[in-house]
């Protein structure tokens, strides 16, 4: 396993190879669309590759690699992380933009400071370190290391007494 060049997102981790041609399957833990394209540049065992093809399969994708002709090419990358540039998306809320951000409601009320941003099925929920739990749809704004959030009157009160 290679560290990534400074600056690049974990994307996803490569599998098992698949058939003789050079498939590998692909476990992404990003949604976003950019991706999934055939075309695409991901960072992964110290060098660029290009996805070539790349199609669903269950709950993770097959996926050619540049460069990976033959099942003994793709097998050498197994369990390597893959990694991506940054996407700029201003409106999009990172996980590594939101952990270490304080908190704050548009009433300049203080929740602390993010240090988990935990996956659930509904939606994201930041986890502050004071305890408190707030769901991500609640953010209005992301700046200069401060998250706003505009939580129903009295939500996240009830969590000071549980």
């Amino acid at each position: 396993m290679s560290s990534p060049p400074d600056g690049l997102l974990e994307i996803g981790r490569l599998g098992r190879p698949h058939g003789v041609r050079g498939e590998i399957y692909l476990s992404l833990v990003s949604d976003r669309p950019e991706r999934r394209r055939a075309g695409s540049q991901v960072f992964v065992a110290g060098g660029w590759r290009t996805i070539e093809a790349i199609r669903p399969s269950n709950d993770r994708f097959l996926v050619v690699l540049e460069g990976l002709g033959v099942r003994e090419d793709a097998a050498k990358l197994t369990n390597e992380v893959v990694y991506g540039e940054p996407i700029d998306d201003p409106a999009a809320l990172w996980v590594h933009d939101l952990v270490g951000a304080r908190i704050i409601s548009v009433d300049g009320t203080e929740f602390g400071t993010c240090v988990a941003v935990i996956d659930n099925p509904a939606h994201a929920i930041l986890e502050t370190d004071r305890g408190v739990l707030v769901p991500v749809p609640f953010v209005t704004s992301r700046e200069d290391g401060v998250v706003t959030v505009s939580p129903p009157a009295g939500l996240l009160d009830l969590q000071d007494n549980a």
